[in-house]
């Protein structure tokens, strides 16, 4: 099997490596053959990571993928990462889109609200139902959770079937903190996630972590943040992030209870799990569904819960060591591409007529 695979991104940008680049070499053993062409390139994502957008070559972007979409290269079916053309209206990228190649579309955050929820009333009159109609017109619409199906569900996709967001458990293993050392309260993520999420944290954090003499570690906060006594911010980088959550004791995700929020696909949360940490999480969207509350972390939904749950942990190894290794078991049955490759193979599969042509 031939697919075409328009990701938004490259591997440098973690929602394409995560849904759908991890998976290409176990693809591959499964006689599926994936060709990559990403929309954003490199530039634009180190612009975004440094918080300043680059539209230079954007012209050229559009133009590469309008070509591509031309070319009367044969595809079994197309993998596309939310829409094939963002910013355009969906009557166009329809028109460019091959009949009668099944398209399978991508979604692990709420790319529909990018257009909907837009402060710009062009943008939500224009496109506001682009996403919607990308859903109705696919032949299977894969989402990372009950949020983004529920969306999908009511665009009147044919086809839905959720996979969430995994990661590859022979890339993460279990740490081992130094023990006699400052407990670690661990957060990773995109310097927007640490501005919208974390930092409204950081009062009830450094206070646990003054009365606790423990430490907070943030993996790829905004360049701007300033470290402290009990801050400490750690650039982000995929050859390091293992070994930076590794060397934490406990992984937290904040987030409020929005849109955008309940879109998420909660990824941190299984990272930290993968490396046999306890977690702690805001009771928000797909957070509910991985973090069992007692077994491998706790939901927090007010103040006085983050101050207890995180308190107990940092108190108590033998409870962090418990909860760490439940989450690992869970990681390693559910949110692994090893789990989910099979599953995301038969679904390409199954949009390719039974005679195979």
């Amino acid at each position: 099997m031939k697919v075409l695979l328009l990701s938004r991104y490259t591997r440098e940008g973690a929602s394409s490596r995560l849904r759908t680049m991890q998976y290409l070499d176990q693809l591959a053993r499964m006689d599926i053959t994936v060709e990559v062409a990403p929309f954003f390139g490199d530039d634009y994502l180190d612009g975004i990571y440094a918080e300043r957008r680059r539209t230079k070559g954007i012209v050229r972007r559009f133009g590469d993928r309008i070509s591509l979409l031309l070319r009367k290269s044969q595809y079994d079916a197309i993998w596309l990462e939310y829409e094939a053309l963002p910013f355009l209206p969906w009557w166009f990228e329809r028109l460019l889109l091959p009949s009668g190649v099944p398209l399978i579309s991508d979604y692990d955050d709420a790319a529909f609200h990018r257009y909907d929820m837009s402060h710009n009333p062009l943008v939500r009159g224009f496109l506001g139902r682009k996403i919607d109609h990308v859903m109705a017109a696919s032949t299977i619409v894969v989402a990372g959770n009950e949020y983004l199906a529920d969306r999908a569900r009511t665009a009147g996709a044919q086809r839905i079937e959720i996979i969430p967001t995994v990661l590859d458990t022979q890339a993460y293993r279990t740490g081992n903190p130094t023990p006699s050392g400052k407990p670690i309260i661990g957060w990773i993520g995109s310097p927007s996630t640490w501005t919208e999420y974390a930092a409204p944290m950081m009062p009830l954090l450094s206070s646990v972590a003054s009365t606790e003499a423990a430490m907070i570690r943030a993996v790829g906060a905004a360049d701007g943040v300033v470290g402290s006594d009990t801050l400490e911010i750690l650039p982000w980088a995929e050859a390091t992030e293992v070994a930076a959550i590794q060397s934490m004791h406990i992984g937290i995700m904040p987030l409020d209870d929005s849109p955008w929020a309940r879109g998420k696909c909660g990824y941190k949360l299984i990272q930290y799990m993968a490396c046999g940490l306890p977690v702690v999480a805001s009771p928000v969207g797909v957070n509910v569904d991985i973090v069992q509350t007692g077994d491998n972390g706790e939901l927090a939904g007010s103040s006085a819960d983050w101050q207890e749950a995180l308190t107990r942990l940092v108190e108590s190894p033998a409870l962090r060591h418990r909860m760490g290794a439940a989450g690992r078991r869970r990681v390693e049955a559910t949110y692994s591409v090893q789990a989910q490759a099979g599953r995301l193979a038969d679904l390409l599969q199954s949009t390719r007529p039974r005679n195979g042509h």
